[in-house]
Formats: C-alpha cells, sequence, structure tokens
C-alpha cells in the first residue's frame, strides 16, 4: 500500500537497490541496510510498516536479527535466502516471520507478497478491539479513547474519525476518503466538516497532551503517525 515504509535489509547491493527502487515506484517509503547489526538498529529505532530481511548477512545474521526483533516489535517480516531448504523456512517461520521468498525471485511476486502482508495485517486491526499508536489506545468495544491511561471524551462522530485515523496509521487519508468512510455516502455537505473534526481531536488530544499524532499533509488529507 503506497505511503507503508519499509526497510530493506539485504547485503547483495545490486539486489537491494533493485528492490528498494521498484518499490519507491509502488509508491513505498524505503530504507536498506546491508549489515545485520545497522539493519536491527534502524528497525527498532524506527517505525517501519514491513521490514525485508535477507537470512545470510555480516554481523548478525537475519534469524539472530529477527529473534531480538520479535523480543519488541510484531513488524511483519518477509525473510529471503538463496538456500531453498524446508529447515530454514520453518525455522524463520518458527521465529516469527510471516511470509519466506527464495532467491532468485520475481519482483512481482514480491510485491504480490508485500500486499498480502499488509492485507493480513490491516485485517488483523480492525478485528481487534484495541488500538494503540504510542500513549494512544482506543478500545472499539468500550468506545473509549485514553492517553496514558487517562480518559478523553470524544463525541461519536469525533470517536469514529479517530478510529479511522487510528486503523490507517502512517497512510495520508484525503477528505473525501475519510467523508465516505466516517461520515457515509449520505453527507450531503462539504469537506470542510473533515477541517472542523481534525482541530476538534487535535484541542483534544495533541494539544492537551503536547504529543503530535495528527498531521496535515497539504493539498491531499490528513494522517496519524507518531515518532
Amino acid at each position: 500500500m503506497a505511503g507503508e515504509k519499509i526497510l530493506i535489509i539485504e547485503d547483495e547491493v545490486k539486489i537491494a537497490r533493485f528492490v528498494q527502487l521498484e518499490l519507491q515506484h509502488e509508491g513505498y517509503i524505503v530504507d536498506q541496510a546491508q549489515d545485520g547489526r545497522v539493519g536491527l538498529e534502524k528497525a527498532l529505532k524506527d517505525n517501519f510498516n514491513l521490514i525485508i530481511l535477507d537470512v545470510m548477512l555480516p554481523s548478525l545474521n537475519g534469524m539472530e536479527v529477527l529473534r531480538r526483533l520479535r523480543q519488541t516489535s510484531e513488524v511483519p517480516v518477509i525473510m529471503l535466502t538463496a538456500k531453498d531448504e524446508t529447515m530454514d523456512k520453518v525455522m524463520g517461520l518458527d521465529i516469527g516471520a510471516d511470509d519466506y521468498m527464495t532467491k532468485p525471485f520475481a519482483i512481482e511476486e514480491l510485491l504480490a507478497r508485500i500486499r498480502v502482508t499488509f492485507k493480513h495485517k490491516r485485517i488483523s486491526e480492525c478485528n481487534s478491539s484495541i488500538i494503540e499508536i504510542g500513549s494512544l489506545k482506543l478500545d472499539t468495544d468500550k468506545y473509549i479513547v485514553t492517553y496514558n491511561e487517562e480518559t478523553i471524551d470524544l463525541t461519536k462522530k469525533e470517536f469514529d474519525l479517530l478510529k479511522y485515523l487510528m486503523i490507517n496509521k502512517d497512510i495520508v487519508l484525503s477528505r473525501e476518503s475519510i467523508l465516505e468512510k466516517v461520515w457515509e455516502y449520505d453527507y450531503a455537505g462539504d469537506t470542510n466538516v473533515v477541517d472542523v473534526y481534525i482541530r476538534y481531536l487535535r484541542s483534544k488530544i495533541d494539544d492537551r497532551f503536547n504529543d503530535k499524532f495528527i498531521h496535515t499533509v497539504r493539498g491531499v488529507g490528513y494522517q496519524i503517525k507518531h515518532e
């Protein structure tokens, strides 16, 4: 999905650069590392939406990178290997990989697997009653929003807008998309209502707690992201 941040940890420079260019062409934001230790540091430091991880890496091999990453992060991981051995695949999946590809691979297949991984992640997040971004937590079952366990009083429409933004974390949403999903098709007004409710949310969350969540992308719309 365009706008998602992907980290490539791959020591074969030509492969890493080729995949990076193809992903950027699809609209993804891409970073890369050619070293297992550097890749792990980047993965833990930044908010990536997916990691493409080679098994054979200098400093730390891919299995160890994944093992350490899974101690604190559930970011989706697609593993790459030059080996076509069942035990390697089983080990990677057991440690916590979401998918596995054997090199050489067709870029079209990798792109398809990335889309499927994001789809599964989105379904999982939608099915969960708790959505968390930083210290902000939204409970869809109890209709409660909290920041560091402090309750935030929202109207139903403010709650629905915040929920839609949080489900689509890091994705820039147009005003038209927000109107369609939050106000639904029968809304006959203009898109300015979105701007008004965004101001309400900022006042109750960003300004109140001095913690920036809601970002404006000029000429496009809004997104929730948190450093």
